[in-house]
């Protein structure tokens, strides 16, 4: 029995050295998951921006209202290419507020309104 009290004592606190041991990389994994989120996120509002950023410019419109959509920081290209406007949308890409330097960029034409 004195034998067996010993060794509980001697592991004591291992779990908590092992946890403290893992946090770091379980930290990193969620830190890279949010990134991931976050970089999804910034493409789809980007995408989304240049769709309608598109259809205003083909009406006429100024395709600048769309760059609300996109986020902070969002600029954008337009251009003729035949019978149809294009539109390219670039917006930072931000995790938790902080840019992290990439930009999401998106592109969509639509066919120009005859009457505008």
């Amino acid at each position: 029995m004195a034998r067996r009290g010993w060794r509980l004592r001697a592991e004591r606190g291992s779990v908590a050295a092992e946890f403290a041991a893992a946090m770091p990389a379980v930290v990193l994994v969620l830190a890279l998951c949010l990134g991931a989120v976050a970089a999804s996120s910034a493409f789809v509002r980007v995408q989304d921006a240049a769709g309608e950023a598109a259809r205003l410019s083909a009406r006429g419109d100024a395709p600048e209202q769309a760059l609300s959509i996109a986020g902070n920081g969002a600029g954008l290209e337009t251009w003729d290419s035949g019978e149809f406007r294009c539109v390219r949308v670039s917006a930072p890409i931000r995790i938790v507020g902080l840019s992290t330097g990439a930009r999401a960029e998106g592109e969509s034409c639509a066919l120009r309104d005859t009457d505008a």
